[in-house]
């Protein structure tokens, strides 16, 4: 039975990719006639008639009008967004949600108490309202719940070969790639061997929590550039879960440093042009390579980070003393656990599953088979490892894929706001658009948009600027909400457990704010710097 359980849960991640093949195996050649949601340039023609209505040139129709046509071309846009912020609202919502779960389940609980009810097997009473309330409270389920919904308004709106149709060409490829690497990277072996690594430079400092602190929060991040953000992202969370948050830090300070680990893991991953999202949606289209990549983004990153972490270090430095003194206590009370090292053979097969599935990423036939062969290994291996959690790795592709399928329904109004804005504007724009979308959302629409296009447009440079503009406000703001960048769902998963009623949005949003601005001052005030 615990096989069949495991067998499913691990088939979940695949049906967005298996159910479209089975679907376009039955049915016919009807799908192909299908076009929706409407392709940008559809609305072109739509446009310009208007833009003769009002006697003026297609160029200098306003935002407003434009998104007017838009709206009455595709009932659907307007019904798709309000769905989004549905969605997103229910984000900032979680937190009363899950203190209601709590209190439904406790005078259940006393219920059943005062009933003195037998249950088939021992099992524990179980109340309905509360779980569902639970799920409801879920951050990273909230866009998958909000799925239903849309679906069942394109098939009412369009008919079901619609939805299907839609469903079938959405790409989910990230979110099973990204259960996968965070089932890989939260293995044992890999913690063990990227908790000795940082060891190595938290030395420096004696291995304190303040010397852990810096260290997972500098380095942890920039390794997204290799590894993957995702993958960045689960080990730097456990780490910090180890060597941090089990101190029990100040709530302040616990959300400060989830702030600022979302903002550099965001930024982080830009060293590179095939491990941060937002970049990887541009980088084959506008030609970025590593030297580009290094050259514009990598140096004003890695300053970035340093100065925002080392601002954070100062702020709350005064905090690190008790945390110190709590590490000590533990340490004298032998309340920390310590267990067997792995085999170093072991964690070299682990980290070539991990490099695997990044260097596969986008073939998931490759990577999925490979993450079987992974689950075979750890089988056989078990006395040397955890055991693997799915939970927070499932509810995190969820997540992930529920944003894509709501996130494919928003280009009709947000790339007529990216194409209206200059150079600044546009990455302050795109700064914010990034905190109720996700990055490379943003950067893929910015990819479809002539403007940017510097073989189309008119003036190359600004063409030039606009790219830049558009990735570095993208990548700025991947960390003021858990829907801006792919990983931080996977962060605040691992973390969660650490705050009380679970992580508040709006102290999030605060706490990430600062180095924020540091960011937007980096690659803002920083451009023209060589």
């Amino acid at each position: 039975m615990k096989q069949l359980r495991l067998f499913l849960l691990l088939l979940l991640p695949f049906l967005p990719i298996t159910l479209p093949s089975l679907h376009a195996a039955g049915g016919g050649d009807h799908a192909s006639d299908i076009v929706f949601p409407l392709e940008l340039d559809a609305y072109t023609h739509l446009e310009e008639e208007r833009a003769q209505e009002l006697g003026i040139a297609h160029e200098d129709l306003g935002l407003i009008e434009t998104l007017k046509v838009r709206a009455k071309a595709e009932p659907m846009n307007i019904i798709a967004t309000l769905l989004f912020f549905g969605a997103i609202l229910h984000t900032f919502a979680a937190g009363p949600i899950l203190k209601k779960a709590h209190q439904i389940e406790h005078e259940h609980n006393e219920r059943i108490k005062a009933m003195n009810y037998k249950f088939v097997g021992n099992k524990d009473p179980v109340s309905f309202k509360a779980t569902m309330f639970h799920f409801l409270g879920e951050v990273e389920a909230v866009f998958g719940i909000w799925v239903f919904p849309l679906l069942v308004c394109i098939t009412l709106i369009h008919g079901w070969d619609f939805t299907t149709h839609y469903i079938d060409t959405r790409n989910y490829t990230e979110p099973v790639f990204v259960v996968i690497i965070m089932a890989i990277a939260s293995s044992r072996p890999v913690v063990l061997f990227a908790e000795r690594a940082l060891s190595a430079v938290a030395s420096i400092g004696k291995r304190t929590p303040a010397a852990w602190w810096l260290s997972i929060l500098i380095i942890a991040p920039l390794l997204g550039s290799f590894i993957t953000e995702p993958a960045a992202m689960t080990i730097a969370a456990l780490l910090l879960g180890h060597q941090f948050y089990q101190y029990n830090p100040t709530p302040t300070f616990k959300y400060a440093t989830l702030g600022l680990l979302f903002v550099n893991v965001s930024v982080g991953g830009t060293l590179t042009h095939f491990a941060a999202p937002p970049v990887l949606m541009v980088a084959g289209e506008w030609g970025w390579n590593m030297p580009y990549m290094l050259e514009h983004f990598g140096w004003r990153a890695a300053l970035g980070i340093v100065i925002a972490t080392l601002v954070y270090f100062f702020v709350f430095r005064k905090n690190f003393a008790s945390l110190t003194a709590k590490a000590s206590e533990m340490a004298a009370e032998g309340t920390e656990e310590k267990e067997e090292p792995a085999p170093f053979w072991i964690i070299a097969v682990h980290l070539v599953f991990l490099a695997w599935t990044v260097f596969t990423l986008h073939h998931p036939a490759l990577f999925i088979g490979s993450f079987l062969c992974f689950i075979a290994f750890t089988i056989a291996t078990d006395h040397h490892q955890y055991a693997i959690n799915l939970k927070g790795p499932l509810l995190v592709g969820f997540f992930l894929a529920g944003l894509v399928t709501h996130g494919g329904l928003q280009g009709w109004w947000i790339a007529p706001v990216l194409s209206a804005l200059g150079e600044v504007p546009l990455f302050l724009g795109a700064t914010c658009l990034t905190a109720f979308n996700d990055n490379a959302a943003i950067t893929f629409l910015a990819s479809q948009v002539p403007a940017f296009d510097q073989h189309l447009a008119a003036d190359t440079a600004h063409a030039l600027a606009l790219q830049y503009a558009v990735v570095a406000g993208a990548v700025t703001g991947g960390g003021l909400t858990v829907i801006a960048n792919a990983p931080n769902p996977a962060g605040q998963s691992i973390l969660s457990k650490y705050f009380d009623g679970g992580v508040s949005p709006l102290k999030l949003l605060l706490s990430a704010l600062f180095p924020t601005l540091v960011m937007i001052v980096v690659f803002m005030l920083l451009p023209h710097l060589r």
